[in-house]
Order: C-alpha cells, then structure tokens, then sequence
C-alpha cells in the first residue's frame, strides 16, 4: 500500500517545540498549558505578537525550530519503519519551504524515519498538497492541516487528521498515537 504523511504537526511536534523556543528566544515563561489551549496553528498570540511580528519570529527562528531536537510524536518513527519493512511506500509530502527540502530529508533520516528521496515533496504550498496526493494515487493520508484535508475528496484515498487543538471541528477519521496505525490498516 502507498501511505501518504504530512510531516510538521504530523509526524514531529513542531508547533510545540517551536512554543518552547519562542519562550527561550523571547525571555517568557509560558505554561505548556497554554500552547494546549491554542485554537490555530500559529502560535504568536499568548506571546503578545501581533500577525506580522509572528511571522517575522517564525521566520527569523525556522533554522532552529527545524533543525535542532524537535521531537517525533510517540511511535511515529517505529510505526513508519514497520511500514517500511514490509514493503508499503511510504511518502512524505510537506509545505515546507523548498530551499530547506534536502535539509529536512536528512534530518528524517538522522531521527529514524524511513526516507527514500524519490518519495520527498517538498516546498508547495497547501494547496498543491493536495495536486501531489491525488497524483500519487495514496492509498492513506496523514496530515493535522484542515486546509488540506478538507479538499481531498477521492473515495479511494482514506484520509486521517493527527488530532491538533485546531482541527476538532473536522469530522475525519482521527489518529492520535502512532501506534493506532495498525489498527487502522486492518480495517
């Protein structure tokens, strides 16, 4: 089988490792709580930024909130590998900006996940996700995003949300551990 995996907020915890950094980098202490209370994928607001000064500290900080100890969710690596080992391809398909594609590629590779180059898209925006799904035919999908998911609608393809504070409202098939991947396969 083909499966298909958004990689931030998906597969890596990035919007909560990214929270910490924005806690260090802007001299805060924020409880853990309050990145649990947030109803958006953008994380500014209970730092007291506005929209723009958001962006600027999420892009003055990408370096770091990529490529330094952001974790894998539970069992995502492991779960993948299995994947791997018994022959399913395994796709990862990001909105990540382009110029950071073979940085994050190695970065899978030195966290464990089972990367074949062939099968890394990188650097579209959401809305292309989904051009690239649909062309590759998946047999599952994986992403948090509800921009994405909510225009895949080809009865073939099944699509599951990686539960998020900011996707409750969809009503898709939710996975919440890694480790349900096996149950969800079997049905």
């Amino acid at each position: 089988m083909k499966f298909g995996f958004d990689i931030d907020d998906t597969l890596i915890t990035l919007r909560e490792h990214a929270f910490h950094i924005y806690n260090k980098n802007l001299k805060q202490n924020l409880a853990i709580d309050v990145f649990h209370e947030i109803k958006k994928v953008e994380i500014h607001e209970p730092f007291g930024l506005t929209a723009e000064q958001g962006t600027e500290m999420w892009n003055r900080s990408m370096e770091e909130i990529y490529f330094t100890a952001c974790p894998p969710y539970p069992n995502a690596v492991t779960t993948l590998q299995e994947l791997n080992e018994q022959g399913h391809e395994i796709y990862y398909i990001t909105a990540r900006p382009g110029e950071h594609g073979e940085r994050t590629k190695e970065w899978l590779k030195e966290q464990g996940f089972p990367v074949e180059d062939e099968r890394f898209f990188c650097g579209m925006k959401d809305q292309d996700k989904v051009k690239i799904i649909q062309k590759l035919q998946l047999d599952y999908y994986f992403d948090d995003k509800p921009e994405v998911l909510n225009t895949l609608s080809d009865d073939s393809l099944k699509v599951y949300v990686m539960n998020q504070t900011y996707n409750q409202h969809l009503e898709i098939p939710r996975i919440t551990n890694w480790s349900e991947l096996k149950e969800i396969i079997q049905k």
